[in-house]
């Protein structure tokens, strides 16, 4: 298995890169993604598919909230969600090809590919092949993770010289409504680690009190949490984290 790169246990990671969207950088823009380094800070960004087999940066699977357009990203093609303004900026939704590009290896890039079935099954493994394609002869640090261990399984196969990770946390009912709950016991546990090659987690900081993670930790694992906001989180996270995905403030960047 590949190793995580040390950098993703040392430069505090941005999520949804270095987003305020009063000044003009909406989450998972380029104009955020350019703040991000030029702060000296990682990313980290969400991937969603097009209707043409595309991996399009965007979190949600509805347009509905970041764009003045609603349905489902599935349904547009590439092109078509390339024309569709972010709200608070001047620009349309990236693709994932065109974002390696403009981060370069330069700093690290966390990428979470977003469950595209609902229910943490098995899928069709169309994002995973075109992320595998679009990272091919990447140089940096880059690595893939998702909630989805079935998604990282495929990674592990279509993509083997990317690090992966699981994004992980407590699964409560009241943040997963549709979720089954016999889906969420199975995936608190974090049961699927070594089955899906993952060398890291990426877990919810409330729930970094979690004994799996612990254990996790204690065989060397790299623990990374989401999403800090504060400089007094960032220091309780710290306790039992390796390192943090932030937003809402600026952590220090370490020398």
């Amino acid at each position: 298995m590949i190793p995580l790169p040390d950098a993703f246990r040392r430069v505090p990671l941005a999520h949804r890169a270095l987003h305020d969207i009063e000044d003009g950088r909406p989450e998972n823009s380029r104009a955020a993604i350019r703040a991000a380094m030029k702060a000296g800070y990682g990313i980290e960004i969400d991937l969603q598919l097009s209707s043409d087999g595309r991996a399009m940066v965007f979190h949600d699977y509805d347009l509905g909230r970041l764009t003045g357009v609603k349905g489902p990203v599935q349904q547009r093609s590439a092109s078509d969600l390339g024309q569709i303004g972010l709200k608070g900026g001047d620009e349309g939704i990236p693709t994932f090809a065109e974002v390696l590009e403009i981060v370069g290896g330069r700093v690290p890039l966390l990428v979470e590919l977003k469950d595209q079935h609902g229910q943490m099954g098995q899928g069709d493994r169309r994002l995973e092949t075109a992320v595998a394609r679009d990272v091919a002869g990447y140089g940096g640090p880059l690595a893939l993770m998702s909630f989805n261990p079935h998604s990282v399984a495929a990674l592990r196969e279509l993509a083997p010289a990317v690090p992966r990770g699981l994004t992980t946390c407590g699964y409560r009912r009241m943040n997963w409504p549709l979720l089954k709950s016999g889906v969420r016991e199975h995936l608190r546990a974090i049961p699927d680690f070594d089955r899906a090659g993952a060398v890291f987690i990426s877990h919810d900081s409330k729930d970094l009190n979690n004994p799996r993670v612990a254990d996790l930790r204690a065989e060397g694992v790299a623990i990374l949490c989401w999403t800090i906001r504060s400089r007094q989180a960032e220091r309780d996270a710290r306790s039992r984290a390796d390192n943090v995905t932030f937003e809402g403030y600026l952590p220090d960047v370490p020398s």
